[in-house]
Parts: structure tokens; C-alpha cells; sequence
């Protein structure tokens, strides 16, 4: 048998939806005290978690799993160890990775500065970290080594991506309203689903009249439209509430712009989780799915109309035109400040050069050009909801 996949970028909803599917059977979680926990070799060793009743019969929890860099980002942020150093070690020394990560949780012998009446060294023995963790993880489908997904508060109560998509699915067909998902990603950090609308348009030819598709080289001028939509984002591992972000997608060159300031959120309802294995089928899971079909609801009433879609493309079209001087020091500017890396930089100068458009609504339809080239889904969904951001730095440096 084959691990489930875990990661998918640009993928049909059928697809997205055969992996979620896929991963429920080997998903976990346990809730342990410190002490159950050590790092072995970089990895986390689980002794004494506890075990498992299911139709396979008795299991224990207990294993070696490979944490995720969203993991790491946990263990460093519960343990007050800074992130880089944590990464280094993870590359250069994983014994000191883990000598770092079991003396925090575990205790270890600490040097007291003075000596005895003989002058000996002394050392006292450090107290193990008395709190308990929510460890996230993954079994191997073979019994080899599985994977922790992350390290997170015995408080936190996700929200399983699977039953977020049913339920935002559910609410969109009870709504009636004609959309389809053009789009949907996941990472170790987020899931994201694009969902177009196939009944709010409207037109933007000023903001497009000068651009061009930089892959295919189709004209803005002769296809001014643009659709209106939301993005649905969850995360399973503590990076961010549930939230439906209005979206609005240019069809000539499918650029995305997210207005992340006027998302709908809805917070992971829970409180202290029980210790050893975890199960979500109570109450608060079913609140929190009532609570997530209300935000669906809501979102198709604020964004999928057409007076909210015209709304943003009057506010985008006014500092949309403003000819760039010195286009390549503006890209330069708004980049950096954005601290996008060099690679991004270079990319979204290409794309500027691809779209021909030298205005300052040019270079936010570069960035976003930009978004669809990345590999990395959570580095694209930064770069979409930085759009109307780098239209305001555009002008302001251009002025």
C-alpha cells in the first residue's frame, strides 16, 4: 500500500475530495502529557500515548513519526525554541535538534553555578514540561514510520477539511446560485478551494485595456471580463479559522484577487481535550459545522452580487491607470516591501514584461500572474491576497 497523498495544487474538486477521503483512515490524534513524547533522530518518538479501539481491534497510538515542517513550527512555538534554530538543527545537528527538544520537554540535569563545600559540580534536576499536547498525526499504511502533522494545544478543535467542503458544498446548493470550483489546493498547512460564479459579471476595461495574457498573449481589450467568487480556506493543523474570502477572477488570464479584509471567519469552537486517543463525533463538531454552513450562506449573500462586484472594480479602475515612469524601480519598491524573495521578484518582473500593461494596475496584475506560477499553494494564496495591497503601494510609489 502507498502513504496517502497529501498535497494537492491545482486540482479538480473530485480529486481533492478522493484525497480527503484517502487520508481518514490513517489520520489520528492523541492527546499526551510531555513526558510521552521525546525526539529521536529528528523524529518524534510517541511512548505510552495510549491506545486505540477500532474494527481492526485493539491499537496502540505509540510510534515513530516524521514531524512536517508545520510540526517543527509547533514544537518551536510550545517550547519557546526560536524556529530558525530549530530548522538549522533539523539540517546540521540532529543531535542537538534532539538533545534541544527532549531537554524542554522532559527535563534534563541542569549545571547549578556553585560548587559544594568539597568544590564539586553540582546539578539539579529540571521539572518535565507538566502540560499535554495534541499531537496530529498520520500512520504508515506498511507500520513503518508515520507522520506528525503538528504539535498543537490539548484546547485546540479542528475543523476537518472533508467536512468543511461537504458542508460549504451543501450550503451552495441549497442557495441555488450557479458556481463551479475552478480551482482547490492542499498543504500541510491549508486547504484552499476557488469557487467562480457563473451568473455575477461584470466588465473592467479600463484596468484591463492595455493587458495582455502573459502565457498566451490574448487581449484584455477584447475581453474585459471579470467574475466574482469567494475562496474557501481551513486549516486542520492551526494555521488560521475557517474563512471565505471574496475573490474576483479576470477570465482572459484566470489573475485572482483576493480581499482577505472582508473574509468571513469562523473561529474553531472547543475547549480541554480529554487525554490519549481523540475522536470529533460530538456535539461541538456538529456546532461547528452549523456555524460554517451559516458563514456559506452568508458569504454567497455579500459577495455573489453583482452591485458588490461593480463596487470593487470602480475602486480598482481608479488607481488602476496611472502610468509608471520607471515601471522596474516601482516592481522593485512594492517587492520588497512585501519581502517576497528574489526568485519572486524575478518572476513577477517577467510576468510584468509578459502583460505589457505599464501601469500601476499592471503591476498588481503581475503579482498575481505571478501567484499562478508557484508551486507552493500557500505561497500563491499570499500572493492573490496581497493584490490590492500592491495596487496601493504601486501608486504610492509611482506618485
Amino acid at each position: 500500500m502507498t502513504a496517502p497523498a497529501t498535497l494537492a495544487r491545482n486540482a479538480s474538486l473530485e480529486d481533492l475530495v478522493e484525497i480527503l477521503r484517502g487520508q481518514q483512515p490513517r489520520r489520528f490524534d492523541v492527546v499526551v502529557p510531555a513526558t510521552a513524547i521525546r525526539a529521536e533522530r529528528g523524529n518524534l518518538v510517541l511512548a505510552g500515548s495510549g491506545v486505540e479501539l477500532s474494527a481492526d481491534g485493539v491499537t496502540t497510538t505509540d510510534g515513530t513519526y516524521v514531524p512536517t515542517a508545520v510540526c517543527d513550527g509547533g514544537i518551536a512555538d510550545k517550547l519557546g525554541i526560536p524556529p530558525s534554530y530549530l530548522t538549522r538543527m533539523r539540517t546540521e545537528r540532529l543531535d542537538m535538534y534532539d538533545s534541544n527538544v527532549n531537554g524542554w520537554l522532559r527535563g534534563v540535569d541542569l549545571l547549578v553555578d556553585d560548587p559544594d563545600a568539597e568544590g564539586k559540580l553540582r546539578y539539579e534536576s529540571a521539572q518535565p514540561d507538566p502540560r499535554r499536547f495534541l499531537v496530529r498525526c498520520f500512520r504508515d499504511a506498511d507500520g513503518g514510520l508515520g507522520v506528525a502533522r503538528a504539535l498543537l494545544s490539548d484546547s485546540y478543535k479542528p475543523i476537518e477539511n472533508l467536512d468543511v467542503l461537504m458542508t460549504c458544498l451543501e450550503g451552495i446548493g441549497q442557495a441555488g446560485v450557479g458556481v463551479s470550483v475552478t480551482a482547490a489546493s492542499l498543504t500541510d498547512r491549508n486547504m484552499y478551494v476557488k469557487i467562480r460564479s457563473t451568473e455575477v459579471t461584470a466588465l473592467a476595461p479600463t484596468l484591463l485595456r492595455n493587458y495582455r495574457n502573459p502565457w498566451h498573449g490574448t487581449s484584455g481589450r477584447d475581453n474585459p471580463v471579470v467574475f466574482a467568487g469567494f475562496l474557501l480556506r481551513n486549516s486542520e493543523v492551526g494555521h488560521g479559522a475557517f474563512s471565505i474570502a471574496p475573490y474576483i477572477e479576470i477570465q482572459v488570464c484566470a489573475n485572482g484577487m483576493v480581499r482577505g479584509d472582508q473574509a468571513i471567519r469562523a473561529q474553531h469552537l472547543g475547549g480541554k481535550l480529554p487525554e490519549g486517543q481523540i475522536t470529533w463525533a460530538d456535539d461541538t463538531q456538529a456546532k461547528n459545522l452549523e456555524l460554517i454552513g451559516l458563514k456559506t450562506r452568508d458569504a454567497i449573500k455579500a459577495f455573489l452580487s453583482q452591485e458588490w462586484l461593480e463596487t470593487q472594480i470602480a475602486q480598482i479602475e481608479e488607481k488602476s491607470d496611472r502610468e509608471l515612469d520607471k515601471p522596474e524601480e516601482t516592481i522593485k519598491q512594492v517587492t520588497a516591501k512585501l519581502r517576497y524573495t528574489q526568485a519572486q521578484q524575478d518572476d513577477i518582473l517577467r510576468m510584468f514584461i509578459k502583460g505589457g500593461d505599464t501601469t500601476t494596475g499592471g503591476v498588481m496584475q503581475a503579482v498575481t500572474a505571478s501567484a499562478q506560477n508557484q508551486t507552493d499553494a500557500d505561497l500563491a494564496a499570499e500572493m492573490e491576497a496581497d493584490a490590492f495591497r500592491v495596487l496601493d503601494l504601486a501608486v504610492q510609489y509611482a506618485s
